[in-house]
């Protein structure tokens, strides 16, 4: 069946770092664009970065612009997201979503097909 699995997550310190990967099962990528999202406790889900297809063009939320950063290996199935720079405001469960999408970009998709279960990650001293 098709689905996106997480991992990276965990413990880090303020100011540290942490990969997450989202890996394809069932399908491939190449035509997918993929979005970032987390759930802090208490708060709704945000979206927190989206790339295209291709890899050439990528979103960031203000709150991790500068911070975080999207790539994908498509040869791999998977994309990542770089973390740097870690608050305790970014604890969360990290999402990855897929949705069908090859032309013209426009922003991050409004609508996503395909979800992982999430990974955790949390932010403290």
């Amino acid at each position: 069946q098709l689905q996106l699995v997480e991992s990276g997550g965990g413990l880090v310190q303020p100011g540290g770092s942490l990969r997450l990967s989202c890996a394809a099962s069932g399908f491939t990528l190449d035509y997918y664009a993929i979005g970032w999202f987390r759930q802090a406790p208490g708060k709704e889900r945000e979206g927190v970065s989206c790339i295209s297809s291709s890899g050439g063009r990528t979103n960031y939320a203000d709150s991790v612009k500068g911070r975080f950063t999207i790539s994908r290996d498509n040869a791999k199935n998977t994309v990542y997201l770089q973390m740097n720079s870690l608050k305790p405001e970014d604890t969360a469960v990290y999402y990855c979503a897929g949705q069908r999408y090859g032309g013209r970009w426009s922003g991050c998709p409004r609508w996503y097909d395909y979800w992982g279960q999430g990974t955790q990650v949390t932010v403290s001293s």
